[in-house]
């Protein structure tokens, strides 16, 4: 973003800025949708803050995947409070009922609302630790009145007196061993592997067309590459997943709240029963042997069974894990099993809530022992695959209230999610799902056809 200035190092010995934290601003780490939900509420809260993005614009993680369709509409994609700060700038909403996809989330939404903000947006500030300035994890005495010591990748520090983490898990992809650890052999393959949601029907078209493709999960990602990877007709398709069958991918159909969300299992269906897409279950990935400029992914399950696929590209669509060694430094109590707050666990425990029955939660479910620290959007709910953009709204709401001292606003807690069939599972199967790239954004991309008429108003 043109003029944005990089972040001042901080004097190294003790200041009085450092003396005051309640005069410092309140840090917010990402520029995506939920961080900059949150400078929305905080600008209405007439708090200082700034917000550090590692990429070089709002919305980076996003535009990476910019080819793709978001699966909820307009209507669930935008914060009321970053609604309010656009409208009196003049802007007009998009149709509630588009699906965007995210280049549209970014150039009608995110980028219109980052410039609101000017400078106190910082890009290309990636943020490598959290702690508290003259306190390491162990020290008590004083610690609540130390203000929060961000570093940065260059070497640059700043203060601040609260941080609300957005950074969300895209920078931190889940391996393709099905133990969670790396599959024997997966580093070397390396060059033969892709992550989540390629531009197979542009960018990346040459390195799949004509191609035997290996893709590997059973949550949206994996749904949104293969009905891509379906449209290329010399392309041969092989889906591998876990599970002993592909229904809670294939979701809700017709019965989902989101009805692109229904469609996309529904023809992926279609295309595994025409054995377009060629499914194999119970897959277990273990090793990985590179066959000249091929790769041979080798399954075993629990109880021995092997079985193998020679692919020529494989697409793993395994999703993403939240990244707490940031925050190493900090006192985070974190559920042992999702790796969110302990309090957020259960409300959120894949085992019994789908996307649509998560229950209202805010600043107090989201609190750690650190005062003044607070983990939200994705990056808050671990690895439980139940997360949608409107949730991350409501968490940046409460949070922000809480930080500005109005406990009333941040307990009065209120969401209003589409019912959905799709994404509920066990815990198991939310193991294999790994919080899809999707759920980060809070709507499962999809490729659809480009309606007319742009979406922008």
């Amino acid at each position: 973003m043109s003029g944005c200035r990089g972040p001042a190092p901080v004097e190294r010995e003790p200041s009085r800025q450092a003396r005051q934290p309640d005069d410092l601003p309140i840090a917010v780490i990402g520029a995506g949708p939920i961080g900059l939900a949150a400078a929305a509420h905080l600008t209405e809260r007439g708090l200082d803050f700034v917000v550090l993005e590692a990429g070089e614009r709002a919305g980076a993680s996003i535009a990476q995947w910019g080819h793709v369709r978001l699966f909820s509409p307009w209507t669930y994609d935008i914060d009321p409070a970053a609604r309010r700060l656009l409208e009196a700038d003049g802007w007009s909403a998009p149709d509630p009922d588009w699906l965007p996809t995210g280049a549209e989330l970014i150039d009608c939404y995110l980028a219109p609302l980052a410039k609101l903000f000017g400078d106190r947006i910082r890009t290309g500030a990636k943020v490598t630790a959290i702690s508290r300035l003259g306190y390491d994890r162990v020290r008590t005495a004083g610690r609540e009145q130390a203000p929060f010591l961000i570093r940065l990748a260059d070497g640059g520090e700043l203060h601040a007196r609260a941080v609300i983490d957005a950074s969300g898990t895209y920078a931190t992809p889940n391996v393709l061993g099905a133990s969670g650890l790396p599959a024997h052999g997966e580093a070397d393959a390396g060059d033969l592997i892709d992550h989540a949601l390629p531009d197979v029907l542009g960018a990346d078209r040459d390195r799949y067309e004509g191609r035997h493709v290996l893709v590997i999960g059973a949550g949206h990602s994996a749904a949104t590459t293969l009905l891509g990877l379906a449209e290329l007709e010399d392309t041969s398709i092989t889906w591998a997943i876990r599970a002993s069958s592909a229904a809670r991918t294939y979701g809700g159909g017709e019965a989902d709240a989101l009805p692109a969300r229904g469609t996309l299992g529904t023809r992926l269906h279609a295309h595994v029963d025409s054995g377009r897409i060629r499914l194999l279950t119970g897959f277990f990935t273990h090793a990985i042997e590179r066959e000249g400029t091929r790769a041979r992914v080798i399954s075993r399950t629990p109880s021995g069974h092997e079985q193998s696929v020679l692919a020529d590209r494989i697409v793993a669509a395994t999703g993403y894990r939240p990244d707490h060694t940031i925050a190493a430094e900090l006192r985070l109590d974190l559920d042992p099993v999702l790796g969110s707050t302990r309090a957020l666990a259960p409300l959120i425990d894949p085992n019994q809530h789908s996307c649509g029955t998560v229950p209202p939660h805010g600043a107090d479910e989201l609190a750690h022992p650190e005062p003044g620290y607070y983990a939200i959007g994705v990056k808050s709910y671990g690895r439980a695959p139940t997360f949608l953009l409107a949730t991350g709204y409501e968490q940046a709401r409460s949070v922000v209230a809480a930080l500005a001292g109005d406990r009333e606003a941040a307990r009065n807690v209120q969401l209003d999610l589409p019912e959905t069939g799709v994404c509920s599972s066990s815990l198991a199967e939310a193991q294999e799902q790994r919080v899809s790239l999707s759920a980060g954004i809070g709507g499962t991309p999809l490729p659809l056809a480009t309606s007319q008429g742009g979406c922008c108003g």
